[in-house]
């Protein structure tokens, strides 16, 4: 099962982002990681380099590696519509993502990790994909056996966050995939247009 596992601050350091959700280590030391720190001199980005940058940050942020993030850009721009808003709609509608915006896990890795772990169902069928791809009307939710467990009743607790494309039931455990979002209902900061133009050189 591929995906990164190393040191998730030096990546929000390096991108001037938290963009793995709160992190102590990052607001302390907001600037890039190196022997440097904030007092390198860095020249001006080509762009190349900004357009290369956008596609990196994107991959960390949904937790999904090159091969993976190439099969969704081909199959983003084989699709009708603006290709950066549909590759950006495949990343949200990824069953890790999902369980994450659902607030039954407080980071994507952790809710990739339930996923693997079998505590989620969709549509009352164990799946165990993090890269399962939902649909509209899709019905997520924790697995019986796995109601009580502390690390969910603790997320759910702890999150505030409601997106209109997701409705969640905190009685039953259970939320739905209400529709794909639109673009202006994607909080991430990522400019989808520099990821196609650098795809499409």
């Amino acid at each position: 099962m591929a995906r990164y596992t190393g040191p998730t601050t030096k990546i929000a350091r390096k991108f001037g982002e938290a963009i793995y959700g709160a992190d102590k280590s990052f607001e302390k030391r907001n600037f890039p990681p190196g022997q440097h720190g904030a007092n390198k001199r860095r020249g001006k980005k080509s762009e190349y380099a900004v357009q290369l940058q956008e596609k990196q940050k994107a991959k960390y942020t949904y937790g999904v590696l090159e091969r993976q993030f190439r099969k969704m850009f081909e199959k983003a721009s084989s699709s009708k519509g603006i290709t950066g808003e549909i590759l950006l709609q495949l990343c949200e509608s990824r069953l890790d993502n999902v369980v994450y915006r659902l607030g039954i896990a407080p980071t994507r890795r952790a809710g990739r990790q339930l996923v693997s772990h079998r505590h989620i169902t969709v549509n009352g069928e164990l799946v165990n994909v993090a890269s399962y791809s939902l649909k509209a009307g899709d019905v997520i939710a924790v697995r019986e056996k796995s109601k009580s467990l502390v690390a969910i009743e603790n997320a759910l607790a702890s999150n505030s966050n409601a997106y209109e494309w997701l409705t969640w039931n905190n009685d039953t455990l259970q939320g739905t995939f209400v529709s794909v979002p639109e673009r202006l209902q994607i909080p991430e900061n990522i400019k989808e247009q520099l990821i196609v133009e650098l795809y499409s050189k």
